[in-house]
């Protein structure tokens, strides 16, 4: 028999969030002994998810945005452990929870600790992990820059929002890609490498991105002469687009390129990004989109 034990770690922020509060009531009532536990600053997330694995928890509840979902599936990744994860979006974006079929509500999210855990891959860059997507470009530049106070009143078109404020600033990265069997070099506008489909508040950038599929979604948006059309394909996810689906990738850029993951910045001029095959055990819906075999 399962053990109903769980543990929440929850983002401080969401302290007070009465829907939060009643959905751990209900589960409680359903029978689960649910902890929970509230981050604080930097580093909490992997501090707390190392103490709930060696206090034997075997179900753990990541509560908060995309950035404390990815830091607390990375230090599960990185301790290879069997237990497995819920996620409780509670961000403005919430893009891989969206892409994933998620639901929204907490109470529905939490519901899915009745449902079986599925391996899911992680992405790897370097010694950092990632549960949804690498951004780079101007579409990582968008999502640094939309401000919380703006999230609050406009929520996910927000990052629409900023990213016409700063049209002006459209640059090109200069930058070559090379993985199996896949070469690509020139100037881009934007680069997605997905675990998950979508980033910078429901941007579409990897559509085929399976997270169970050992592989990483790469789309690259080539820099056109017309700025206009290209913004306009950055938010719309159009077809001027360059997509692999591939097991690594390594990107080379003389001048750097600026990585967006998860929320989590990175800069580098040679970076190898690599699919973890069924690094975390993930309860999703059956039905769920990201998963090539579904329930």
């Amino acid at each position: 028999m399962q053990q109903r034990k769980a543990m929440l770690i929850l983002h401080g922020k969401q302290a007070m969030n009465d829907d939060v509060r009643s959905a751990v009531a209900h589960c409680r009532k359903r029978g689960w002994t649910l902890d929970v536990r509230l981050t604080w600053e930097g580093g909490d997330a992997a501090r707390l998810v190392d103490e709930a694995l060696q206090a034997g928890y075997g179900t753990l509840i990541a509560g908060g945005g995309d950035g404390t979902l990815r830091d607390i599936a990375e230090a599960m990744g990185k301790a290879a452990t069997q237990a497995s994860l819920v996620l409780l979006p509670l961000g403005t974006a919430n893009d891989f929870a969206r892409a994933a079929g998620v639901p929204l509500d907490p109470s529905q999210a939490l519901a899915l600790l009745d449902q079986p855990a599925r391996p899911i891959d992680l992405g790897k860059v370097g010694e950092q992990w990632f549960l949804n997507m690498a951004t780079g470009g101007f579409g990582s530049q968008v999502t640094a820059n939309t401000s919380e106070d703006l999230k609050k009143v406009l929520g996910g078109a927000a990052y629409l929002f900023t990213g016409l404020s700063r049209f002006s600033e459209l640059q090109a990265a200069s930058v070559e890609l090379h993985g199996p069997d896949f070469h690509w070099q020139g100037d881009l506008l934007a680069l997605g490498i997905g675990n998950g489909r979508q980033a910078g508040g429901g941007h579409e950038l990897c559509p085929e991105a399976l997270a169970d599929d050992g592989l990483l979604e790469v789309s690259i948006l080539p820099a056109p002469q017309d700025m206009v059309g290209a913004l306009r394909e950055l938010l719309g996810g159009g077809g001027l687009y360059v997509r692999a689906r591939l097991p690594w990738v390594e990107i080379k850029s003389a001048k750097g390129l600026d990585v967006n993951l998860d929320g989590e910045p990175l800069q580098g001029d040679n970076l190898r990004f690599e699919a973890q095959p069924g690094a975390i055990n993930v309860h999703l819906p059956a039905n769920s989109p990201l998963l090539s075999r579904r329930g």
